[in-house]
């Protein structure tokens, strides 16, 4: 797939390994800066989805989205992201993520808003048949920042994990490095995190910013599974 990623902002918290640890599923384990697992707040506009060699195709090409996630490695020690939850405005966006990907994608009803040329404003209600779970934030863009190792800790990932029945999968993505903004938080009413079976955030989040990013994500692969031992 092929799609590029518009007014993009992480929210980071820091949690302790222990309780990420115990939401994921065997074969991965959680990635850690400085002693600390992370978790991801992340909302933007997707646009200009499509399969190579192929036009986008009018509205569902571009949509609003959300995801809440976290750092991992996979079984052969790739560092990629794990997510809890990708809310998306499509619902035939959700629906064939689930069945091609087999992320957790959830509809809801969403909206970016450009508020001049430094503020974004990014709203999100799920709807059903899927729990309750919203976002309210704005976001001020500030000055452009030469990524050190934390920033790359947090945003270059160039793979996702999921799952197929008990069986990890991973799908590759190649872009561009991140030209990365710091941001300031003007308003931030979520329950998403919670949402996830994650404790609530606690402090005020790393914020980084970016304005546009194209990105191509691989298909989805299994990993072979070992085989069984007979002494």
């Amino acid at each position: 797939m092929l799609q590029r990623w518009q007014n993009l902002t992480f929210l980071h918290w820091r949690y302790e390994p222990g309780i990420i640890g115990r939401m994921l599923p065997q074969g991965l384990q959680v990635d850690t800066f400085e002693g600390y697992a992370w978790v991801g707040l992340t909302p933007f506009v997707l646009y200009n989805l499509r399969v190579p060699f192929t036009p986008a195709a009018p509205w569902i090409s571009r949509f609003p989205e959300t995801n809440v996630r976290t750092y991992v490695k996979g079984p052969d020690g790739e560092r990629g992201v794990w997510f809890f939850t990708l809310e998306a405005d499509r619902l035939l966006a959700v629906l064939a993520a689930r069945a091609i990907y087999h992320l957790p994608y959830r509809w809801a009803a969403m909206r970016v808003r450009q508020c001049g040329e430094q503020i974004v404003e990014y709203q999100s209600r799920r709807k059903r048949p899927f729990a309750p779970a919203q976002t309210d934030i704005a976001i001020r863009r500030g000055e452009r920042i030469v990524s050190g190792p934390f920033d790359n800790f947090l945003t270059a990932r160039y793979r996702l994990y999921t799952t197929v029945g008990k069986q990890t999968a991973f799908a590759d993505i190649d872009h561009e490095p991140w030209s990365l903004h710091t941001g300031t938080v003007l308003r931030l009413q979520q329950n998403l995190v919670q949402r996830c079976e994650l404790p609530p955030p606690v402090g005020e989040p790393t914020v980084h910013v970016s304005i546009d990013l194209a990105v191509r994500i691989g298909r989805l692969q299994l990993f072979a599974k070992r085989p069984v031992r007979i002494s």
